[in-house]
């Protein structure tokens, strides 16, 4: 007996191959790892991975499947890891560095393409942000276009995209300038000269990530014409909240990296407005919502005939408010009771809006102190390490402070109209509603994520650490 697939998630994807970019990234493994769990029945999901010196694609997935991520896949199916295929590829390069063997594989085999591959790096010059997120998503879509039985593409862009409005829409806004002379000026003038352009191209984007975020929403619109497709918004994308289990995080990008500079006692001076709201998700909220608009846009039947389709767009964000004051103010809480090894000092970071006053208390409260303990540790015959790791505290707690200056409204109107549709028997496995979520408890199990996967520290010499961090 076959199963409705407009009434069950796992019968939409049984037999479907997708295409995911971005596998080695933070999303996109929690998203191989959920689909081949929830959606047992998946025909294959092609993986288009970078090989790195020393290491081709299949040793870089063996090392990912390793991960404690796919522990719970490993114990009770084995046998779904067989479906992931490794393509060599780079999103860096013209034509996604994509053999003629490999692409003519993927054009007769995709039915689906997540497409979540990015740099997400602020600083990156703006080549790299170009090539990246702009070129290769143009060049995902020239892909697609000779796919014949491709059913959705859902493009993983960032609810930050349109800094300029206040409020967000669920819609493809205006781009801050035309994509395609973009990629022109980009492929044709030299590094130093585009470097001198950079701020005069970016316009209102606060960096080079926001920038190509906006223009690449635009490819997907262009190209809506030619099969159904989606853009996903998510906001700052943060641990599990609950799969495969909770405070699974692997990057230390962003708000992540400076709770834990704060919590070692590292971070004692932050640039922000303590009163802004911080818009988190979890990641594997935001899979799922991913995972529900694949399944929202694939049973759509298409009508190629209409020129002026647009893509669904879903904002992905946090339904959960508090402001950065106060989520710091919870973290040193939770600090006491699950605390990091080898702080150098009181976790306490002083907060401040005025950039004269950051500077002056980076110098006094970081930088001085940093030369001196460099110092201590070139006299032990040690590595000097702490000036350097403050410079780029320093660089990262400018970068995310664009983002606690501002606060954004969004429309989520579709993220409701999905959730409603999401069939009751896969409500529990695929809902992407955190409207549930107790702040205080998340926390703790970032701390502990943190804590065992980022920093490998042993939670059984936690109540050492607690002596420690008394004294």
């Amino acid at each position: 007996m076959t199963i409705d697939p407009t009434k069950s998630i796992p019968a939409f994807y049984a037999g479907q191959s997708i295409l995911l970019t971005g596998p080695t990234g933070f999303l996109g493994k929690v998203f191989i790892e959920k689909i081949l769990r929830s959606c047992p029945d998946v025909r294959e999901i092609f993986l288009l991975m970078r090989p790195k010196t020393g290491s081709n694609v299949n040793k870089r997935l063996e090392k990912i499947l390793n991960l404690p991520l796919f522990e719970k896949l490993r114990e009770e199916q084995p046998s779904q890891f067989e479906k992931l295929i490794p393509i060599s590829g780079n999103v860096s390069e013209k034509g996604l560095g994509l053999s003629v063997e490999d692409k003519q594989m993927l054009i007769e085999r995709v039915t689906i393409i997540i497409h979540a591959a990015a740099s997400v790096r602020f600083n990156n010059s703006l080549k790299y942000a170009v090539f990246v997120n702009i070129r290769a998503t143009r060049d995902i879509c020239i892909l697609a276009q000779s796919m014949k039985n491709l059913i959705a593409l859902v493009y993983v862009s960032t609810a930050f995209a349109h800094v300029n409005e206040p409020i967000i829409d669920e819609k493809v806004y205006p781009p801050i300038t035309n994509w395609q002379k973009i990629i022109e000026v980009v492929e044709t003038l030299d590094e130093h000269t585009l470097n001198i352009f950079t701020a005069k191209c970016l316009d209102y984007a606060p960096n080079t990530y926001i920038f190509s975020k906006n223009l690449a929403e635009k490819i997907i619109q262009d190209y809506s014409s030619s099969f159904p497709c989606a853009i996903v918004r998510p906001s700052i994308v943060t641990s599990t909240l609950q799969e495969p289990f909770p405070g699974w995080l692997d990057n230390v990008y962003g708000p992540i990296g400076l709770f834990i500079g704060g919590g070692k006692g590292i971070l004692r001076v932050a640039c922000l407005n303590k009163n802004v709201n911080e818009d988190a998700v979890p990641v594997d909220i935001v899979i799922k919502a991913i995972i529900i608009v694949t399944w929202k846009i694939g049973l759509t039947t298409y009508n190629h005939s209409i020129t002026d389709s647009t893509p669904l767009v879903v904002n992905c964000t946090g339904q959960k408010y508090i402001s950065y004051q106060n989520c710091i103010k919870m973290l040193f809480n939770i600090g006491q009771d699950v605390p990091f090894e080898g702080a150098l000092w009181t976790p306490h970071t002083i907060l401040t809006d005025n950039l004269i006053l950051f500077y002056i208390l980076t110098m006094l409260l970081h930088i001085l102190p940093a030369i001196l303990i460099d110092l201590i540790l070139k006299f032990a015959g040690r590595r000097p390490m702490l000036v350097q790791l403050q410079r780029r505290i320093y660089v990262a707690n400018r970068a995310v402070s664009y983002f606690s200056f501002h606060e954004w409204k969004y429309n989520n109107a579709n993220r409701s109209i999905l959730i409603s549709l999401i069939p009751c028997d896969n409500f529990d496995t695929f809902s992407f509603d955190c409207s549930y979520l107790d702040i205080r408890t998340y926390g703790i199990n970032c701390a502990i994520g943190a804590k065992k996967f980022l920093l490998h520290e042993d939670m059984n010499r936690l109540d050492a650490v607690k002596a420690h961090h008394k004294r």
